[in-house]
């Protein structure tokens, strides 16, 4: 199988070892519960592995949503600022090295509406090159989704070539990357774009993360690499996230291809995990009788440890919320493999 892997594979970067000289402060924006940011930490378990610690301290984080604010709080012992971004005090902005930030994606998806940067929410990107013009960090980082470099019917520019343009603007070595979360060890096919500036007085240039899966020797995570002990955990409250109430009961339509109404592969990455609930949630390649694995009414949908898990988050990782709120943060979140191996990268690039 081969999936979409980096357009810049040439101009990337081994991140297995990393060899740090000092340790770069953090500000997050957008922060949802905190995928990204848990990445640039590093020191967590996912998936049978260790991702070591790297040389990030996070000194400030601002997020709109009070569910994800708390979820953020909980898991990576740090308390964001919960207000909208357009009224943020910058007198409270400490010094920073780095920006993080995944602004709102929806109105660039091609799978909603497509309003791009003439809806609010596409403005916001704006709100983060506001800050990144007040701070001068040496550089930034921003997610979005791959819908953000096509272009609306009628138009001959992408919202990609605007944003990157004005981040350019600020005085940043600006490039992209289409990445899979699949390529980097994530048990999903998750394709997004990376947007990395590097301040221009640095002299420096972003090297995207070299492939680490998919390969002859290393395969890809499938979703049974990834869930399938948990099959038989459902309900008995040995692992968070994944009781009874943990999972949607939303019903099955026959011979209805569409979101929500199909299993994950059993052998293969996930689909994309998306910031839906229930009847938008995929259902388990498993079935509740084995002999009828196409009788719809022996589905189940995934649970919320479930699409955690093929996020790459790690079983420590809480949502002390309702399913429903839970499985949003969770399909909004960068995975944080994926942010480990960015955040390795990023430090490659600045100091190696």
């Amino acid at each position: 199988m081969k999936l979409k892997i980096s357009e810049y594979e040439n101009n990337s970067i081994d991140t297995t070892e990393l060899n740090f000289r000092k340790c770069l402060d953090i500000i997050s924006l957008f922060s949802g519960c905190g995928g990204m940011d848990l990445g640039f930490r590093g020191d967590f378990k996912s998936l049978g592995s260790y991702y070591e610690a790297n040389p990030y301290r996070l000194v400030f984080a601002n997020e709109l949503n009070n569910r994800a604010c708390e979820t953020y709080q909980l898991n990576l012992n740090h308390k964001p600022i919960c207000e909208d971004i357009r009224i943020l005090d910058y007198k409270m902005l400490p010094e920073a090295d780095i920006i993080l930030g995944g602004f709102p994606c929806q109105d660039f998806s091609l799978s909603g509406k497509r309003e791009g940067l003439s809806a609010e929410r596409g403005q916001l990107y704006l709100e983060m090159k506001k800050i990144i013009q007040y701070i001068r960090p040496k550089a930034f980082v921003a997610e979005n989704v791959d819908g953000i470099r096509k272009c609306k019917t009628g138009e001959t520019i992408s919202a990609l070539h605007i944003i990157i343009k004005d981040f350019e603007k600020s005085g940043y070595i600006t490039k992209y990357n289409v990445l899979n979360s699949a390529n980097y060890g994530v048990p999903q096919n998750r394709i997004r774009i990376i947007i990395v500036g590097i301040r221009k007085d640095l002299n420096k240039t972003m090297k995207f993360p070299c492939q680490t899966h998919g390969t002859q020797n290393n395969p890809y995570v499938t979703s049974e690499d990834a869930i399938d002990d948990l099959w038989d955990k459902l309900g008995t409250n040995i692992i968070a996230n994944h009781t009874y109430k943990d999972y949607s009961k939303a019903k099955f339509y026959l011979n209805k291809k569409t979101q929500g109404n199909c299993k994950i592969p059993r052998d293969k990455p996930s689909f994309t995990i998306r910031a839906e609930h229930h009847g938008n949630i995929e259902a388990h390649y498993r079935s509740l009788t084995q002999n009828e694995e196409d009788n719809m009414e022996n589905w189940r949908r995934l649970s919320v440890r479930e699409c955690a898990r093929l996020q790459s988050f790690p079983d420590e990782f809480i949502f002390p919320c309702a399913a429903s709120t839970a499985y949003k943060q969770i399909g909004n979140a960068v995975p944080p493999i994926l942010g480990w191996h960015i955040a390795r990268a990023l430090y490659h690039s600045l100091y190696n």
